[in-house]
């Protein structure tokens, strides 16, 4: 198609069917071919999606393929990515895309002399509950953002999960597996962190699996699962920020932003829509109306109710960047930031010392109703 960048997938995993599925309501992406190291997942993918099997190093030499969304387990994302970029072609991960800032910084320069560009999830921050909470921002609906507090914390993956062992291993735990959700929206709402500060604690070495044909199997826990910290941002704000699957129930809200005229409360930012409310200085938090975003709109059943799932906003964003010459949102340098501060919180917990960021990053440009629904070979209107 005329316009369109042709899209390859390596890892066939769960997260795949959302890519696939999704990728046909977007404009500058058309999905083509697909690879695992287990091939069979591949073939099922295809079948599934209409797609191309290929072995991965044939789709990394295929002529039609501009860009490949790296989709396999965070401990490979780097020396995935590292081939799709050799081979020439643009590369999409899933989130953390490197797991630590050396292989950022190597995956930059590389991409850099082969003239590619490099994006990464997550891309839920485009999502109209987020947007619509950036543009109050951006108007000063609350004033300069001075605090916050962000908590991401339940009791983990191993009850649904059927094979959870790379979420509690170096490279996972909830600061960098469900951290870039919370940390990415953060900067795209008040700008880069300057400093940071973190507790870190393992209250169990094992997890048992409670899901699927390894039911009962004992696993071992490698890494923090219960993180609390500080973020200083540039601007000087300070939020307070919860990471934890050690937790059973907890009544804290996803995200709180608090300025110098008032106080912003947050949908989930793994999530694309859900309810906003804010305070004019001392007075009752008021629900927000709903504002007719694209991306506000339900468009996927799940077990919650209808919820809007927009994953793969991202991609076509770069993509149409590509075509376009501009800047795409799901930036190297953004999600660079992100990585160097959620390992910048880890380090603090282990080592009990602040950590001074050795990366910044500019916000990423504010996705409108118009900007979204150029996106859409379909807009769909709230």
């Amino acid at each position: 198609m005329a316009g369109s960048l042709g899209v390859g997938v390596i890892g066939c995993g769960n997260i795949s069917a959302a890519y696939m599925g999704l990728a046909p309501l977007f404009k500058g992406i058309e999905m083509r071919a697909c690879a695992d190291a287990v091939p069979q997942m591949a073939e099922a993918r295809a079948a599934e999606f209409g797609l191309r099997a290929m072995p991965v190093d044939d789709l990394l030499k295929a002529g039609d393929i501009d860009i490949i969304v790296n989709l396999t387990i965070p401990a490979a994302h780097y020396a995935v990515s590292r081939r799709i970029v050799e081979a020439g072609k643009h590369v999409y991960s899933e989130k953390p895309f490197v797991l630590s800032l050396k292989e950022g910084q190597a995956l930059a320069a590389a991409a850099a002399r082969q003239g590619v560009r490099i994006g990464s999830a997550p891309d839920t921050f485009l999502g109209g509950s987020h947007q619509l909470a950036r543009r109050l921002v951006d108007a000063g609906a609350i004033g300069r953002v001075t605090g916050g507090t962000c908590h991401v914390m339940s009791h983990g993956m191993e009850h649904w999960h059927p094979n959870p062992d790379f979420f509690f291993k170096p490279g996972a735990g909830p600061v960098l597996d469900v951290g870039p959700y919370y940390v990415t929206n953060l900067i795209q709402l008040i700008g880069p962190v300057k400093r940071v500060v973190a507790i870190s604690a393992t209250p169990s070495p094992t997890r048992t699996i409670g899901n699927g044909p390894r039911s009962g199997e004992t696993i071992a826990v490698e890494t923090p699962t219960t993180v609390h910290a500080v973020l200083e941002f540039a601007n000087g704000a300070v939020v307070t920020m919860g990471a934890s699957w050690d937790v059973w129930a907890h009544g804290h809200a996803p995200m709180e932003l608090y300025g110098e005229e008032g106080s912003l409360f947050l949908p989930d930012p793994n999530f694309f829509g859900g309810e906003l409310a804010a305070t004019a200085r001392d007075k009752p938090a008021k629900k927000l109306p709903k504002w007719a975003h694209p991306f506000a709109v339900p468009n996927q059943r799940h077990d919650e109710g209808m919820l809007a799932n927009y994953r793969t906003a991202g991609l076509a964003d770069m993509a149409l960047a590509i075509l376009e010459g501009r800047a795409h949102r799901c930036s190297m340098e953004l999600a660079l930031h992100a990585v160097d501060v959620m390992n910048s919180i880890l380090k603090a917990g282990e080592t009990g010392r602040a950590v001074t960021l050795k990366t910044a990053c500019e916000r990423p440009a504010a996705l409108g109703v118009a900007e979204a629904e150029a996106l859409l070979r379909k807009p769909k209107k709230a």
